[in-house]
């Protein structure tokens, strides 16, 4: 059984919008369903835990009702940070998931393949994250002054979903809960374990949803997106 938590109890501040982001409207629905509805088309997906604000959990609750062909779905409210807002969602997962994915709510835009290929991966290897290779040259900077420039060959900019086997996800948690480590994605907690995490190349197009401007692009690969179909 596939689980996919999504973490969606942050502010968005650099969204300016005054609520939180994947509540704002995208093409007539919110960023939300949006996501929601890509992940709910995919066979092997069974169930969705979706993350919230303490105050958001009846608003969401309201727009979740009317969508049609969700998956079955639990609302978890979230903690002060992603990692905790995660956590409260491993203690809701279905005793039957054996594999969960954490995606990011306001990455509306994810493929179905994408999907699929790291629910395969996580399941086969143990853990798998969308990832896609670094264009830039980057700079590793300390107090102004460049200390290295690492080969961009070996970068890639880590994005969801993350896909991991039950019980590495769950060890992985536990352990960062020992030490008190704050990790910036799931992969992160995963690797101290010392469990290997697979990548899965994704494209350019699964942006998260960050600024205005993030809205207009996913408004312009949607309206092609119908265009097409």
């Amino acid at each position: 059984m596939v689980a996919v938590m999504f973490p969606a109890a942050g502010s968005g501040k650099r969204m300016g919008a005054g609520k939180n982001k994947v509540l704002l409207p995208l093409l007539g629905a919110p960023v939300l369903i949006h996501t929601l509805r890509r992940f709910s088309s995919v066979h092997s997906v069974d169930f969705l835990i979706v993350i919230v604000g303490k105050n958001e959990v009846d608003e969401v609750g309201r727009i979740l009702e009317k969508e049609n062909g969700l998956k079955p779905y639990k609302i978890v409210i979230g903690g002060s940070e992603r990692q905790y807002s995660v956590e409260n969602g491993l203690k809701a997962l279905p005793e039957k998931a054996d594999i969960v994915l954490v995606h990011d709510a306001a990455r509306p835009l994810i493929s179905e393949d994408t999907i699929e290929k790291v629910i395969s991966v996580a399941r086969e290897k143990g853990a798998a994250i969308a990832a896609v290779p670094e264009k830039n040259t980057i700079k590793v900077v300390e107090s102004g002054i460049i200390t290295d420039t690492p080969k961009r060959e070996k970068l890639y900019a880590a994005q969801t979903p993350q896909g991991f086997r039950r019980d590495v996800l769950l060890n992985a948690y536990e352990k960062a809960r020992k030490d008190g480590f704050l990790g910036t994605d799931d992969s992160s907690l995963v690797e101290r374990t010392g469990i290997s995490v697979r990548i899965v190349i994704d494209d350019d197009k699964n942006i998260k949803l960050t600024t205005p401007n993030d809205l207009k692009i996913a408004e312009a690969y949607l309206e092609g997106e119908n265009q097409c179909e």
